[in-house]
């Protein structure tokens, strides 16, 4: 089956999925790789909390390769009935791809697998194993646009019979994005302040999810992009000073490398100058801040910006499950990509 696209997967849901036993759920948005792989499974009718039903399996269980997993997709259930076997990997595993293979060519009959798996590349050995199966699906999960985020929003508020205002709505997405669940807590937060109001509007978006220093924060992440170590030292000192969200700067840092992956990608397909993709993309980019980018396009290839998008989605949703570690997630995340940064300006 070709893969099930972002967009798609609620209707995948619930239409076709019923008819499948086999599920990749992949991509760089971890927290939204873990809500679709518990939506499927929900979906199999198997009861999550029966441990002889259910086989939780990780990275360090696969170390025999293939055959342990097989050997659970086909065990029969202590007392009879459909089982579930849910394993969480890291990567591009070649015991999972060996597993996917052999599954495709004989599906199993009385148990439902799903693999959660990071980010996997197009044309990885998985995901051919699972895009080039009719019975296996294979559900990717990036980072959530301006459609999926207002989608949220509305989800939430909806529930809690509550409105919000345009000029609200428009700061709460500019601070929402790059991890599903980071972005879910933030809405919940925002969703339980505003029970018994008629309506939330801007000030109070401000209070629960951003009582911060812009400034502050521009400063912080143009510091990460300039590779300027001491800029971003006396940037988070404002941070703290003004008691700003940590999280914010992660978020705008995250913002801001989506931007400059996309234009890198511009310049290496089509083989364009910084003075060019600067021209395609300049709207986006506040005039004072131009200069940073241009240092940043030179400094930062395409490989480069997965991989700080990949650390910046990790450091958000840490944060989020460790809040008491938050200043030090945060912190060493940025400090990591400063450096980055300063060496690249010295090439």
């Amino acid at each position: 089956m070709t893969e099930v696209k972002s967009h798609q997967f609620d209707e995948f849901l619930r239409r076709d999925a019923k008819r499948l036993r086999v599920f990749l759920v992949y991509g760089p948005d971890r927290g939204l790789v873990s809500e679709r792989a518990t939506a499927l499974a929900r979906q199999t009718g198997i009861d999550l909390s029966d441990p002889f039903s259910i086989m939780k399996l990780d990275s360090a269980d696969l170390e025999g390769g293939a055959g342990r997993i097989l050997d659970e997709v086909n065990a029969i259930g202590l007392f009879g009935g459909e089982r579930l076997v849910w394993v969480r990997a890291s990567g591009n595993d070649k015991a999972l791809t060996d597993t996917l293979k052999a599954l495709s060519a004989s599906p199993p009959q009385n148990a439902f697998l799903i693999i959660e798996a990071g980010e996997l590349r197009k044309g990885t050995a998985m995901r051919k194993a699972a895009e080039g199966s009719r019975d296996i699906a294979a559900i990717p999960c990036y980072a959530d646009d301006a459609r999926a985020l207002n989608a949220l929003i509305d989800e939430a508020l909806s529930k809690a019979e509550l409105r919000m205002t345009p000029p609200a709505r428009q700061l709460l997405l500019s601070l929402l994005g790059g991890d599903r669940l980071a972005t879910r807590n933030e809405i919940d937060k925002l969703v339980l302040f505003g029970r018994g109001m008629d309506i939330i509007d801007e000030d109070h978006v401000a209070a629960i999810i951003g009582d911060a220093s812009a400034t502050s924060a521009d400063d912080a992440v143009d510091a990460v992009l300039k590779g300027d170590i001491a800029a971003l030292r006396r940037a988070m000192a404002k941070v703290a000073q003004s008691k700003t969200p940590i999280f914010l700067i992660l978020n705008g840092c995250l913002r801001q490398f989506q931007l400059i992956d996309l234009m890198r990608a511009q310049m290496e397909s089509e083989r364009q100058s910084v003075s060019q993709v600067m021209q395609t993309y300049g709207r986006q980019i506040f005039f004072r801040r131009k200069p940073v980018f241009e240092k940043a396009l030179n400094s930062w290839t395409g490989s480069a910006c997965e991989q700080a998008l990949r650390s910046l989605q990790s450091a958000l949703l840490k944060s989020r499950q460790n809040p008491a570690l938050e200043e030090s997630i945060a912190t060493q995340t940025l400090l990591s990509l400063t450096v980055r940064s300063a060496r690249g300006n010295r090439r």
